[in-house]
């Protein structure tokens, strides 16, 4: 069973103006899209994927140094991840979750601004993080397409910051895209249903 482009969880304009529907035409039609494309291609020469899960896939991959399916494997998992998010409607983290931020960084904002120096220090492509590591909340970056399901740790929180990401809105302003996905767009839902152990589920396929 081949790989599917999954269907955003809002429509194209629902983040605008914050982000555009060209850059979800162009960023999940064609990027998320041509990941999706070539992991097919090349899990069909692979015949113990046969039927395997993405996050198999990442993981076999990684363990193989198959570089080519592990990147695109890996990105298909971290934009079907990053679309969940974002959300239209703008969020606060409550509950246990923002329990866990005040213990472990002081503030929301403290928070905030932690992810949003690691995301706009990334050099060139990557992914900012907030993830779950050893019990404790943490934020960092991966390079290129690699991933949280890569390593070990539980992914909470992503921010794409390759420039197909915010080169249509935003040109090479990377500090002004993320700040303006911090402040505006986080599904703080979502990333309380990951500390849970129940949301990152819906980027896996297989």
């Amino acid at each position: 069973m081949a790989f599917e482009l999954p269907a955003l969880p809002y429509d194209k304009e629902a983040l605008a103006p914050h982000m555009s529907a060209e850059t979800l035409e162009f960023h999940h039609g064609k990027h998320h899209k041509a990941y999706v494309d070539n992991c097919n291609k090349l899990v069909a020469d692979i015949p113990e994927l046969a039927g395997a899960k993405l996050t198999d896939v990442i993981k076999y991959a990684k363990e193989k140094g198959n570089k080519g399916l592990f990147n695109n494997s890996s990105q298909i998992w971290n934009h079907s991840f990053f679309w969940q998010c974002l959300s239209p409607e703008k969020q606060a983290p409550t509950g246990k979750l923002a329990e866990m931020i005040a213990n472990d960084f002081g503030s929301h904002e403290a928070l905030l601004e932690k992810l949003k120096a690691e995301s706009v220090g990334h050099f060139a492509s990557g992914w900012g993080w907030l993830v779950l590591e050893d019990g404790k909340l943490k934020v960092t970056s991966f390079h290129d397409g690699d991933s949280p399901v890569a390593h070990g740790v539980t992914p909470l929180l992503t921010i794409d910051v390759w420039e197909h990401a915010y080169y249509i809105d935003y040109r090479n302003a990377r500090p002004t895209f993320v700040d303006t996905v911090l402040q505006n767009l986080v599904n703080w839902e979502f990333v309380a249903q990951n500390l849970d152990g129940q949301g990152a589920s819906r980027a896996d396929q297989g």
